[in-house]
């Protein structure tokens, strides 16, 4: 037996013809470092069949423990520890720490990053991500209809208080920004137009310019991107916030519906704003418009009418205010939508707060993209 305090080696006998290991001294901590060098020497010569001489082991600790099962392997060190007469304690602590290495799993080293790889791996979960969402939005459409029409033949269910106070909040609120907004885009593109057409000698037709952009286009595209920013994640920080104080599971507890309780009122209320604001959008530019025209162009405000009467047809304005309806739908099913996915905490309101800006501004902007396209192959 190795006198205490004597440092651990490790050999390989050859007397015996097959080659046999001989563990003897201390395997602890202080002697890590030369027990490494003889681990070293003798890993390349031990193999599975090598005979293993515990007998010349003085102490050892899981430091020692790690090293054996290291050079044995941690499943051969548990093995030979129940085997080899070695004393209790020290059979128990090579089994342990053996059992444990063998059931330790590395973890696997990190991918490295490739660029292609990577883009295209992102564009890919981009587009699931996409259809998934896409999905999801047309199936909460079909609730929201399913709920109007159950609702449609039944008064006593409408919330007309409700419907009301939306009403107020999505519109009349909105009102003064919508009409500023509108009144300084409506001058500003009469005052680019008019610099325009200067050098072709046709600055009266500002009028029309100015006519045709907000009666077409900016008065409803305008009213729908402020609603999308401020009504869409008004509604859903409002359903977000009942969904995190279970307010949601409290109303189906009571055996009431959430989609005709909280999301029909905003949609409805959103039909009723969002066309209104859309006209007064398209009225305040217009007058935008005429006022530059006046400033820079000495177009007099009863000129102005007369031109804008004579060359803009009712048509151009039915085309704008056709398409405020569906973006006010899409604009109220997003920001409801987005706040029944909220998950629970404040980080989750404010994360689907901000998807539902970002999907409606694109979905805004979006449906404005194909129903032009679809105006332009109907000649209208």
């Amino acid at each position: 037996m190795a006198t205490e305090g004597t440092p651990g080696t490790a050999s390989i006998d050859l007397s015996s013809g097959t080659g046999r290991l001989v563990v003897a001294g201390d395997w602890t901590l202080p002697y890590y470092a030369s027990l490494h060098a003889h681990m070293r020497i003798c890993c390349n010569q031990v193999s599975d069949h090598t005979a293993v001489d515990f007998t010349g082991l003085g102490a050892l600790d899981t430091a020692g423990a790690s090293l054996l099962a290291d050079l044995l392997g941690p499943a051969r060190v548990a093995r030979l520890a129940a085997s080899t007469g070695l004393a209790a304690e020290r059979a128990a602590l090579l089994q342990t720490v053996g059992s444990a290495l063998a059931a330790y799993c590395k973890p696997a080293r990190p991918r490295r990053s490739k660029g292609l790889e990577d883009f295209l791996a992102r564009i890919g979960a981009g587009v699931e991500s996409f259809g998934k969402q896409t999905l999801l939005l047309l199936g909460f459409v079909g609730i929201v209809f399913e709920a109007l029409g159950r609702n449609f033949w039944r008064p006593k269910h409408w919330r007309v208080t409700s419907l009301v106070s939306h009403v107020e909040q999505t519109g009349l609120n909105a009102l003064p920004i919508v009409a500023l907004l509108s009144f300084m885009v409506g001058a500003v593109v009469a005052f680019l137009g008019a610099t325009v057409l200067a050098d072709f000698g046709a600055t009266i037709y500002t009028v029309d310019l100015v006519g045709y952009a907000f009666l077409r286009e900016f008065g409803v595209i305008l009213t729908a991107i402020l609603l999308a920013g401020r009504t869409a994640s008004a509604f859903t920080a409002q359903i977000g916030s009942m969904k995190a104080r279970e307010e949601i599971d409290a109303i189906r507890t009571l055996g009431l519906d959430p989609v005709e309780l909280l999301v029909l009122p905003r949609v409805l209320a959103l039909l009723v704003s969002l066309p209104l604001l859309t006209f007064i959008a398209m009225m305040a530019g217009v007058v935008g418009g005429a006022v530059v025209c006046y400033a820079t162009l000495g177009i007099t405000p009863t000129m102005f009418i007369n031109l804008f009467h004579e060359d803009i047809h009712v048509r151009q304005f039915l085309v704008g205010i056709a398409k405020a309806p569906f973006f006010a739908f899409l604009i109220a099913v997003i920001g409801c939508m987005e706040g029944f996915k909220v998950a629970g905490s404040a980080q989750s309101v404010g994360e689907h707060t901000t998807s539902a800006v970002v999907q409606s501004i694109f979905v805004v902007i979006l449906f404005d993209a194909i129903a032009a396209l679809f105006y332009t192959g109907m000649g209208w």
